[in-house]
């Protein structure tokens, strides 16, 4: 799944859209990334668009949001807690889904913090803090 080579993973996504479509059988990542899909509505006409979904850029200072990488944070959330890494995420989960009710709203509340977090160490070129992502969380969990 994990490639440094945009369109290698890029069609990682949009063949499991294609096999889906198809009805053909999926793996277990492409089941979960479906799944995400079915999830995001908004995104699947430029899925189904195919080739041209492999080159298009996203400049921040268009507003337009980069499908492929929104559902990769969504698979990472959903990585992290399968395993409970970092240590605690999967509590905080479980206190946000109490307050907030619904699992996609959680996890696009963690989102931003993940999405922050991996900001930080792409600009400052330092190891992934742990311990500020879940110091993010908390904060969320503590908004009312």
């Amino acid at each position: 799944m994990f490639s440094t080579d945009r369109q290698t993973h890029r069609q990682i996504f949009l063949e499991a859209w294609r096999k889906a479509n198809a009805q053909e059988p999926l793996e277990p990542l492409e089941s979960q990334l479906v799944e995400l899909m079915r999830r995001h509505p908004e995104y699947l006409p430029f899925l189904e668009d195919g080739e041209r979904a492999l080159d298009q850029d996203f400049p921040p200072e268009l507003g337009q949001t980069n499908p492929f990488l929104h559902l990769g944070l969504h698979l990472a959330i959903l990585e992290q807690l399968s395993i409970d890494q970092p240590r605690g995420i999967r509590d905080s989960y479980q206190r946000l889904l109490a307050r907030l009710g619904d699992p996609h709203q959680v996890e696009h509340a963690i989102m931003e913090c993940l999405a922050e977090s991996i900001w930080r160490v792409q600009h400052h070129r330092l190891p992934f803090d742990e311990v500020g992502y879940l110091d993010c969380i908390a904060r969320l969990e503590r908004q009312g």
